[in-house]
């Protein structure tokens, strides 16, 4: 067990994870309601990854708090905590493998792709995730567990002293959860982004043959322009997608890594329990980063933050205006929306996934009908990273009233709880 002073600094840093958590992730889902160009099949897995790592951040990380003071409580009870922090943590791994497989079937079959994922389909995908992530995290609760913890000499006859891996055996965590449904995962989308990476690279070479077949004095202008437009978005396409699968390693695997370490190797000596924390709540901030890397580097994304920003929050609506369609854009940044099933090239040179661009530069063309002027928004400066920084520090603040009485309650418990231990 971790000193009093230590226990409150574990327990500070996973309240503050929590609350960027729920913050970062209520501002996605927020977009996505606000912004009806956002309200794609695609962000379908957005939302249900923001919706699981909100949850995170208002359950698991609580429950994961409560089961590390090690208080007595009911056998069954405790386990179900443990349970309960392994459903909401596998449903985001899951939401992370439906996205990168929507990604590769979008690039993969562009035509075919609103057939082949429809919304029907999504949702079926969505609940399948949820269901197998029930599945996982409640098979502890079937047999596959630990009773040495009922025999505790600290608590009452009937009741046990409730820690993780004094309910949930490392058999469990290496071998099913770990080798089975974290690694395999991971796996898979690193084969997915290797594909991508690789189709990017064919299209690239297709397209210099093209170029070398001398076309027309006009097409070669637009075939040079087109092969620079693909190389830019083969790099930041791969710059992307080395985000996406380092940052869910980095993640991830220390704790299991631990795990492993802790189950196969028992003559070597448990790792400290100051390693095992920090592991965690390296595993807890995944969903704090997952709404920079899916909707921070997404450019409707980013313009809808910054309307929520000035128009919902600050209540300001000079800086930040719906265009007139009067021809003209104003500021240096503006949405640029894209066909998922045709190849459409514009001047951004930003990567295309499925309706929306990656990053780079913005594209000046005007909106071309009312219609697509009533969604073209522009501003007098692109939206920066304070401006960002501060909205989720405005949602840190109302979310911390919420989440706060969490972490006093469970640090009245554990100072009452040490004091008794220590008398």
């Amino acid at each position: 067990m971790l000193n009093w002073y230590d226990q409150l600094v574990y327990i500070g840093l996973e309240v503050v994870i929590a609350c960027l958590s729920v913050a970062g992730n209520v501002l996605v889902c927020w977009a996505v309601c606000l912004n009806s160009n956002l309200q794609s099949i695609t962000n379908y897995f957005v939302v249900s990854l923001a919706v699981a790592d909100i949850t995170v951040g208002l359950l698991a990380i609580p429950f994961a708090i409560t089961i590390s003071t090690g208080f007595c409580a009911n056998f069954y009870g405790c386990l179900f905590i443990a349970c309960f922090v392994l459903i909401l943590t596998q449903s985001s791994i899951f939401s992370l493998l439906a996205i990168a497989v929507d990604r590769y079937i979008a690039i993969k079959n562009p035509l075919r792709y609103h057939s082949l994922v429809t919304g029907h389909r999504a949702k079926g995908l969505i609940t399948l995730c949820w269901v197998l992530s029930v599945g996982i995290g409640l098979t502890p609760m079937l047999g596959w567990n630990t009773t040495a913890a009922i025999n505790s000499q600290i608590c009452p006859d009937g009741m046990t002293e409730c820690l993780f891996e004094g309910v949930v055996t490392l058999d469990y965590m290496v071998y099913f959860n770990f080798f089975g449904c974290v690694l395999v995962p991971l796996v898979v989308m690193l084969i997915i982004y290797a594909n991508i990476f690789m189709a990017a690279r064919r299209q690239l070479r297709l397209m210099a043959l093209k170029v070398a077949h001398t076309p027309a004095p006009g097409e070669i202008t637009s075939l040079s322009i087109s092969s620079r437009s693909t190389l830019q978005k083969e790099v930041h396409a791969a710059k992307s997608l080395a985000i996406i699968v380092g940052l869910f390693a980095l993640c991830w695997l220390p704790l299991h890594i631990i795990n492993c370490f802790n189950h196969l190797c028992q003559e070597c000596g448990r790792a400290h329990i100051w390693l095992m924390n920090i592991a965690i709540i390296l595993s807890h901030a995944n969903s704090v980063v997952n709404p920079f890397i899916y909707a921070y580097r997404i450019r409707e994304f980013r313009q809808t933050f910054r309307r929520i920003l000035h128009q919902h929050i600050l209540r300001q609506r000079d800086d930040f205006r719906v265009g007139s369609g009067d021809g003209r854009s104003v500021g240096n940044s503006s949405i640029i929306q894209t066909s998922s099933h045709t190849s459409r090239e514009g001047s951004s040179g930003g990567t295309v996934v499925n309706n929306y661009i990656l990053d780079p530069s913005p594209d000046r063309t005007p909106p071309k009908d009312a219609h697509e002027a009533s969604c073209y928004w522009t501003s007098t400066k692109s939206v920066s990273a304070r401006e960002y920084f501060g909205l989720l520090c405005y949602f840190f603040s109302s979310t911390i009233s919420e989440l706060g009485h969490i972490s006093k309650q469970t640090t009245e418990f554990v100072k009452s709880k040490w004091t008794f231990k220590m008398g």
